[in-house]
């Protein structure tokens, strides 16, 4: 298994951020479905002001190109993606149209003991 921690920033507006809560409450289907197709065995998503956090728990195949290549093949899930871009801005020193950035581990418990 893998895991991976991802950043993004939502746009701060506070209205934004409550409808784009309330669409992670009601996730459509063809998202739900491509998520487990990837190899993502769990994702969760945590948000402090407009920063939001994704962990990600995965099988050993998995890789972030496979997954691009599921969701632009799914027409549904592209919908999904440019919805959610309205509520969501890079965080800084990003690339054009960059989204999750993954985040570098510098502390692990376990293994510090």
């Amino acid at each position: 298994m893998k895991k991976y921690c991802l950043a993004l920033d939502l746009k701060p507006d506070k209205k934004l951020i409550a409808a784009y809560e309330e669409h992670h409450r009601q996730v459509w289907p063809e998202v739900l479905r491509n998520i487990c197709q990837c190899g993502i065995i769990n994702m969760e998503i945590y948000r402090m002001e407009n920063r939001l956090c994704m962990i990600m728990e995965t099988d050993d195949g998995f890789t972030f190109e496979q997954k691009e290549a599921l969701d632009a093949a799914t027409p549904r899930v592209q919908e999904w993606e440019k919805l959610m871009w309205k509520y969501q801005q890079a965080i800084p020193n990003s690339k054009p149209g960059e989204k999750w950035r993954v985040m570098t581990r510098i502390f692990d418990f376990k293994e510090a003991l």
